[in-house]
């Protein structure tokens, strides 16, 4: 019992960083680096930010007053107890008592009164979220709205759903081999139908390390649509490729392993991410082609120009929310004129790094036109010498310029892709 409560606590915490501004993946990892990481934990913590605005607004009437920001840990102690007697089909004594009880774990008990209270109100409210629209900001579903008439309303179901785990199977290996395995281990997958490496995996509760294969480097965690990126970029060997906002390295690996022969520069600003892309390089034995390098690109130069370039570029990130919810509670509508600013100038700044005749593969992970199609159609109209190849993905969206992918549609998160190509001069 006393751990239970000990994880409740925790999750708690992780679920307080996040109210705080804090990222979601940052707060289980140093979470999971001072305790372990616990299953429950990530259960109570991923959930409750998922459903934090559609919760709190069955919570946030039967408060008095507003929760201070020193007592966000309660606030999430209310969400995690709710996620639980509304989403995990706890009976809601249960939920009740157990929230309760964690206040002694967080050092808090004079809130006992307040979250028994809030939370014996909440699980019996009979009245009914309006759908999915108010587990979302409302900027954002305006947004979705405008951009996506007839799917929005599937978007928004999709971003509330649990994602499935799915891993690349690096070049070499086989996919039937590895499903078979999968299977042996009782565990159900199966090819994806459109993305020739992807592998999607169904059986709940399966961890990442325990995967056959990841340990030495066969298989990756990555999404399948994430897993477009390699191919259409279609790097040659003894080509220079640049793979530009790198970090964790999921598509360098790729590159890599695609391509052994090319020359690949990976490259972001920020040290720790790229430490941990040093380690998932080495992982899977792809380290004597990649040269990893830490670099504002902003204000960056290199010394010659590549054929290839990857613009993975920094974004809403509004078409991965099913696998990081917290953005629903971190982006806000003020964000979007610095992040498309900051792609038109990473636009910019890395055509002038592409050599004549080269190719530059354009990727967000968002769905929002003024961040892809939109962004395309600015930077060709001002662009000379600028070009768009096809991007050959026929089952996806097709735009204005380039290709969308949905979240949730053909088993994959919302990616964009755009190719575009400097005629010689």
């Amino acid at each position: 019992m006393r751990q239970a409560l000990i994880l409740r606590a925790r999750a708690a915490h992780v679920v307080a960083r996040v109210l705080g501004g804090g990222a979601l993946d940052e707060a289980l990892r140093i979470d999971g680096e001072r305790h372990g990481r616990h299953g429950l934990v990530d259960e109570f913590a991923i959930g409750a930010v998922r459903e934090a605005l559609g919760l709190g607004h069955l919570i946030d009437p039967l408060l008095k007053r507003p929760l201070k920001s020193r007592d966000a840990d309660i606030r999430a102690l209310l969400l995690i107890g709710l996620y639980q007697a509304r989403h995990l089909d706890t009976p809601p004594e249960v939920a009740v008592s157990s929230a309760v009880a964690a206040t002694e774990a967080l050092h808090k008990g004079w809130a006992k009164g307040l979250v028994n209270a809030v939370l014996r109100a909440a699980v019996t409210d009979e009245r009914v979220l309006s759908g999915t629209a108010r587990n979302h900001p409302a900027w954002l579903v305006e947004r979705l709205r405008q951009a996506w008439p007839a799917q929005w309303p599937a978007i928004l179901a999709a971003n509330d759903t649990r994602p499935p785990l799915t891993v690349r199977v690096a070049e070499g290996h086989g996919r039937p081999e590895i499903l078979d395995v999968l299977a042996a281990r009782g565990i159900d997958a199966h090819a994806h139908p459109h993305v020739a490496t992807a592998i999607v995996v169904t059986s709940a509760g399966v961890k990442v390390a325990e995967l056959p294969g990841f340990a030495a480097g066969f298989v990756s965690v990555q999404d399948a649509g994430a897993q477009l990126a390699a191919p259409l970029l279609d790097p040659q060997p003894g080509e220079a490729v640049l793979d530009a906002c790198a970090a964790p390295g999921g598509k360098t690996m790729h590159l890599a392993s695609l391509c052994p022969e090319a020359r690949i520069t990976a490259v972001d600003r920020d040290p720790r991410r790229l430490a941990r892309l040093s380690e998932n390089i080495a992982r899977m034995r792809v380290a004597g082609s990649v040269t990893v390098r830490p670099l504002d690109l902003t204000t960056a130069a290199f010394a010659e120009p590549f054929d290839r370039i990857l613009l993975d570029a920094p974004c809403s990130a509004s078409g991965v929310i099913r696998r990081h919810p917290d953005i629903k509670l971190l982006r806000r509508a003020e964000d979007m004129a610095a992040l498309t600013g900051l792609q038109r100038t990473l636009l910019d700044r890395l055509w002038t790094h592409l050599r004549p005749g080269g190719t530059l593969l354009y990727a967000t992970c968002s769905i929002l036109p003024e961040e892809n199609e939109e962004q395309i159609a600015a930077f060709l109209a001002r662009t000379a010498h600028a070009g768009e190849l096809p991007v050959a993905l026929p089952w996806a969206q097709a735009r204005s310029h380039g290709r969308q992918l949905l979240p949730g549609e053909n088993e994959t998160d919302g990616f964009y892709y755009a190719l575009l190509t400097k005629t010689r001069t």
